[in-house]
């Protein structure tokens, strides 16, 4: 099979490396969330089941001869690799789910490139971080209805088109915040929304939010990925021009 090739559209070889890969972001084709009660789940050799916090899969060599074992347990964020196929854990409030990557899912195969926006300077905003207040709690929806509860740590204030907006975003104001944005462009010359990484403020607040930063969500290249959406105050009304917008596909 020939592999996918980007687009010569500002994506790094990094990135696309880790978008399009055998294992990479695009390649998952199944998140099958898990119970006590072991069965087969579409696109996974074996049967599965939930044991606290891990995936436990049993049958393996009946199901791929190559199975390095027969009963396998894995942790949140391990793998296992059956053929082609690489089966890994994952974790969400303790819930387990095992994702299975297939080198020959069709939003692999026929992925082309990333579309981006031109790379505008013009796009480097100056901001003030402000922490949130200890003790206040955020909810986080994901794009399967899901949501969560987490610790707040701040806004960013900033002007964005002439319109005064306070980013919400997670992370860590010591080593690098993020935010989850949609914008005017969303769901018109771009995905519906997008992920920005910021670098970490300085000690009196200030901040350089880099649009030219934002990036396709996982979600973007399969459906089986759950997403943070962006909050309220980070749907911007303006048009974004800047970052990934959108995948290329067959």
């Amino acid at each position: 099979m020939t592999l996918p090739t980007s687009t010569p559209e500002t994506v790094t070889d990094a990135r696309w490396e880790a978008v399009s890969s055998e294992h990479g972001v695009a390649a998952l084709r199944y998140t099958h969330w898990l119970d006590a009660e072991a069965r087969a789940y579409d696109g996974a050799p074996g049967l599965w089941r939930a044991v606290d916090d891990r995936v436990v899969g049993t049958g393996l060599r009946a199901q791929a001869p190559d199975a390095p074992l027969d009963e396998v347990v894995l942790a949140p964020g391990e793998h296992l690799d059956v053929g082609r196929l690489r089966l890994k854990a994952i974790s969400r409030e303790g819930a387990p789910a095992l994702r299975v990557f297939d080198p020959e899912t069709p939003g692999r195969t026929g992925l082309r490139g990333i579309l981006s926006f031109p790379h505008d300077d013009g796009w480097a905003l100056p901001g003030v971080f402000r922490p949130a207040p200890e003790g206040q709690i955020n909810v986080i929806r994901s794009v399967d209805g899901y949501e969560r509860e987490e610790p707040a740590v701040g806004t960013i204030a900033l002007e964005v088109g002439g319109t005064p907006v306070e980013l919400t975003v997670t992370g860590d104001p010591a080593s690098g915040l993020s935010a989850v944005i949609a914008d005017a462009t969303s769901n018109v010359d771009a995905y519906r929304f997008r992920f920005l990484e910021i670098d970490p403020p300085a000690a009196d607040g200030a901040v350089t939010v880099d649009f030219n930063n934002a990036y396709l969500p996982p979600c973007a290249f399969s459906d089986h990925y759950v997403c943070p959406l962006p909050p309220a105050g980070n749907r911007l009304g303006v048009r974004v021009e800047a970052g990934e917008r959108a995948t290329v596909l067959d």
